[in-house]
């Protein structure tokens, strides 16, 4: 059905330009000369002349084929064609695409005196998320993708970003802006500890992700940076950091307390509520078995529990980036982990005797042995929690 003459919703104006969403597509129309830098595969780069920039979910987030989607691979030009069509919009556009929900949007605004930065994020990524220099799947060669994995796919799941900026701006700025905007999401990434899906690393973004910048030419002279330095590069940090945190919260439900979690924080060593809850409970009796299967939440949970698993884990990674030495692994690692056991027991009083006890638990740090390690802190809290 076509969606010509439909003007959707309008979420906002911002300097001279005007953001609708149209059914699965939110519009950013364009009403004055702008530059536009992106990623997108048609009219991507650089641009003065462009008079319009989308983001289009194109598929539900799992599990959903359609055959149009062929098309974007095999002839994106074609299908940008098809959507200007039929959502009645100019082809001088860029076009994002994503599986997530345009009605989970995000916009966020931020300003200085005369210079104000406005960010729209959609974002999901429970499937796709990952760590820079993580494995790929693909090998782009002459126009073919050849698949480097079994299946040489890429899992729905993408952060869109588009920046609109009330100033005019150098290319050499609009390129920074793109540096700072992708520092922004990242940072947010890693303080929900969103784990990657591909390594057992933290995830600095997903394999899809896509951006553009447009910043109106009013003839004025340019703004030349868009780092950290600059009000222009705080204020894109924050906006986009902002807008980023309210699409994942609302799209996949990612908050702050929902990482309040031990799970959360240990799931990309390789385990999930049910591989954790029988580890755990086959190292208890058979009465605080039960119990804790009945009360996996109130130990997952506990924020004193949770804070010495997040110590526990980040040692971990302290010794795999090389900061610590390999002549104390054994010593860091059964101190947090005594501290874990005290925790959730609730008896810091016993954490030398608990310490004493895990120094035969750590057999490596290998993902198995760590989680094995883990699920032995886990029990021995457990057990010792509710003992005179």
């Amino acid at each position: 059905m076509s969606q010509q003459g439909v003007c959707g919703m309008k979420l906002g104006t911002y300097g001279a330009v005007d953001v609708h969403r149209v059914g699965k597509m939110l519009v950013v129309r364009l009403n004055a000369p702008h530059r536009v830098i992106s990623t997108c595969r048609v009219n991507g780069g650089l641009h003065d002349d462009l008079e319009c920039v989308f983001n289009h979910q194109s598929c539900e987030p799992a599990g959903h084929t359609r055959k149009e989607l062929k098309t974007i691979i095999s002839d994106p030009g074609e299908y940008l064609l098809g959507l200007c069509r039929s959502y009645d919009l100019p082809e001088k556009t860029a076009s994002l695409g994503t599986a997530a929900n345009m009605n989970y949007a995000a916009i966020e605004t931020e300003a200085f005196r005369d210079l104000e930065v406005t960010a729209i994020c959609t974002g999901g990524v429970e499937g796709n998320a990952g760590r820079v220099g993580d494995p790929a799947s693909v090998y782009e060669n002459e126009g073919v993708f050849e698949p480097l994995d079994r299946i040489g796919k890429e899992p729905h799941g993408t952060i869109n970003t588009i920046l609109l900026i009330n100033r005019e701006m150098s290319r050499g700025a609009m390129v920074r802006s793109i540096v700072t905007a992708t520092e922004a999401k990242t940072a947010v990434l890693q303080e929900l500890a969103v784990s990657s899906r591909y390594s057992d690393g933290l995830a600095t973004g997903t394999g899809t992700d896509q951006v553009a910048v447009a910043c109106v030419l009013d003839g004025k002279k340019p703004l030349t940076s868009a780092g950290k330095h600059a009000k222009l590069g705080e204020l894109i940090g924050r906006s986009v950091a902002g807008a980023v945190r309210k699409t994942l919260s609302l799209q996949n439900s990612l908050t702050p307390d929902s990482r309040r979690s031990i799970l959360a924080h240990i799931e990309r060593f390789g385990t999930d509520r049910e591989r954790m809850t029988e580890a755990v409970a086959l190292r208890l009796d058979g009465e605080s078995a039960g119990v804790f299967r009945r009360n996996f939440f109130s130990l997952d949970r506990d924020p004193v529990a949770v804070g010495a698993a997040c110590a526990l884990v980040h040692v971990r990674d302290k010794i795999a980036w090389g900061i610590l030495p390999e002549s104390c692994i054994k010593e860091n690692i059964v101190l947090h982990g005594a501290l874990l056991v005290a925790a959730i027991a609730h008896r810091n009083d016993r954490f030398p005797d608990y310490a004493a006890q895990l120094e035969q638990e750590l057999s490596g740090l290998d993902n198995r042995a760590f989680l094995e390690f883990v699920y032995a802190c886990c029990a021995l809290g457990y057990g010792e929690k509710w003992k005179n």
